[in-house]
């Protein structure tokens, strides 16, 4: 059993713990993630690794309530304890060689790119960060990538809080300016990585998306988390949990990944719901 050491609530919806995972703490890396369930009758969900705290023997999880699995453990408490909680899963973030880079958040997603962000300030890569939320009461994280970045730029759909608009505006506006990099590293919604693929396009910068599909195992064994990619016209097929999470962006077909992330919509509405008649919510 993984015991819940620590509970934070960081907006209305996300949610932020830290387990007790010794050895999971020692071999964890930028990028990848754990797949855990909350008792035995439960379903497996994957989370990306937040950060670890190995002296403790601690592991970050960073999770949004959007579904049942979510639901059930955001009414968890310190103290309680899951029932798995396995890892670490993918493949580690690059960051070898990189020089400068700009690391871009979406949302939760800023729970993936935030350690990606530490991993390359750790080794002494100059790194600009832009996080975008829809409205000022979902900002999170935004310490935690300023002690990483060199610039920080917050963005808001509404203008509540740091600047009006999405993340591709300042991404835009500084390599029209000029401003080039080693790598830009985009995690979020797909629609958001997408965006963010063409805006960086026409200047060839190479650029790194952080894929999360639906995924049953993490060891490649189920396929759920298949996913398409483009490489010299052909199309070849991954799997996000062995070959991933992170791909060239310029290769995803992001069309069919968004397609293939509603398929379930209808189930898990219906799974949702009755978690919420279960557990009586938040």
């Amino acid at each position: 059993m993984y015991r819940i050491v620590k509970k934070k609530t960081l907006n209305p919806s996300v949610t932020e713990m830290d387990i007790e995972a010794p050895l999971i703490a020692r071999k964890a890396k930028a990028g990848q993630f754990i797949i855990l369930r909350t008792d035995a009758e439960g379903e497996r969900i994957p989370l990306t690794i937040a950060g670890t705290d190995p002296a403790a023997g601690t592991v970050k999880i960073i999770f949004q309530t959007v579904g049942a699995t979510t639901l059930q453990l955001s009414v968890m408490k310190e103290g309680d304890s899951l029932q798995d909680f396995a890892g670490p899963l993918g493949r580690p973030t690059e960051t070898e060689g990189k020089k400068k880079v700009c690391v871009i958040g979406g949302g939760v997603g800023c729970a993936i790119a935030m350690p990606v962000a530490g991993a390359f300030h750790d080794q002494g890569t100059e790194v600009t960060g832009i996080i975008g939320f829809r409205s000022r009461d979902l900002v999170i994280l935004e310490e935690e990538f300023r002690s990483f970045c060199d610039e920080l730029i917050v963005m808001t759909d509404d203008g509540t809080y740091g600047q009006k608009g999405n993340v591709t505006m300042p991404l835009k506006e500084m390599l029209e300016a000029g401003r080039t990099y080693d790598e830009v590293i985009a995690i979020g919604p797909l629609i958001m990585m997408k965006f963010v693929v063409e805006a960086v396009r026409p200047y060839g910068i190479p650029v790194t998306v952080s894929m999360n599909p639906i995924m049953i195992d993490g060891t490649g064994m189920c396929g759920g988390c298949r996913l398409t990619l483009v490489q010299d016209g052909r199309r070849t097929m991954k799997f996000a949990c062995v070959d991933g999470p992170d791909f060239n962006g310029y290769e995803v077909d992001f069309d069919e990944a968004m397609i293939r992330n509603r398929m379930y919509a209808a189930e898990e509405r219906r799974a949702y719901d009755e978690a919420c008649r279960l557990f009586g919510g938040k």
